[in-house]
């Protein structure tokens, strides 16, 4: 079947991981913006970093037969550093108008706290007046007690919620998310720290998969580029239908990303021959 992997942190991947998604089934993926393993010190780091998941790591992923898009924002991580929170997000525009831009994100918390709060906040704001896509971390730790934030910001922001893809529930916020807004809600699939495609299954059994989005997320740490594949694979022997596992790793990130006019996936990318291109 064909998979979009809605979020997925190439930067940090290998070709063979290109090679194998190819494989897998996936045909369009989306990158959105993140730690890259030290805190950066200048506003000109991430424009470079910018640059370089728009342009280079969609040429990179094309040669492998997949249509990569990004998501650009000043990441949850490293938002605590106001001044260069403020530095970025004066330059951020060149790279949001980009055309392989097709949302801001991921934003939202880390450590829960007041300076993350504002960087938060801020890029809702520009994502509102842009009326752009957004993609939200929710933090790894104490779940609950950032979902009940970051309900707050949303309501004082006053975004339109259809347009907001809140990543990395677990069994804990996902009633919440669910219930209490309009987001499209995201389970995110790890070999040991996050979900595992058990549980993702029981998940939709409980939930259904109307509004849920699955992903990899796969960056440096322990992780997996074909962890979609494992869920599709968990899933259909836990007898689910197929239309409920498309819209977890099809339709429901198409229709979401579709909301940016930007969005036009190829899914028909012949691969290269290496020989073809160079570095």
């Amino acid at each position: 079947m064909t998979i979009i992997e809605p979020h997925i942190h190439m930067y940090s991947r290998t070709t063979d991981d290109y090679e194998a998604m190819y494989a897998a089934g996936i045909r369009a993926c989306v990158e959105p913006s993140f730690w890259l393993g030290a805190n950066r010190r200048y506003a000109g780091t991430f424009f470079d970093y910018f640059k370089l998941i728009l342009e280079f790591e969609t040429v990179r992923a094309r040669r492998f037969g997949i249509d990569h898009y990004a998501a650009v924002s000043f990441n949850p991580k490293e938002a605590e550093n106001t001044p260069l929170v403020d530095e970025v997000l004066a330059g951020i525009d060149a790279y949001l108008d980009h055309e392989r831009c097709v949302a801001i994100g991921e934003i939202g918390y880390n450590n829960i706290n007041d300076a993350e709060q504002y960087a938060f906040r801020r890029q809702l704001e520009i994502a509102k007046d842009r009326d752009m896509p957004v993609v939200i971390h929710l933090s790894h730790y104490e779940k609950p007690k950032c979902l009940e934030r970051m309900l707050r910001d949303l309501d004082a922001v006053g975004i339109d919620q259809r347009k907001l893809y809140l990543d990395h529930n677990t069994e804990e916020t996902i009633g919440r998310a669910l219930h209490e807004t309009d987001c499209m809600c995201g389970l995110t699939v790890y070999p040991i720290s996050k979900l595992t495609p058990e549980r993702v299954s029981a998940i939709i059994r409980e939930h259904g998969a109307d509004r849920i989005i699955v992903s990899g997320s796969a960056d440096w740490g322990v992780s997996d580029p074909l962890a979609l594949v494992k869920v599709v694979e968990t899933m259909r022997r836990d007898e689910h239908e197929a239309a409920t596992i498309d819209k977890l790793v099809f339709a429901n990130a198409n229709r979401f990303y579709g909301q940016s006019p930007r969005w036009k996936p190829q899914l028909n990318i012949a691969p290269l021959d290496p020989h073809e291109f160079q570095r």
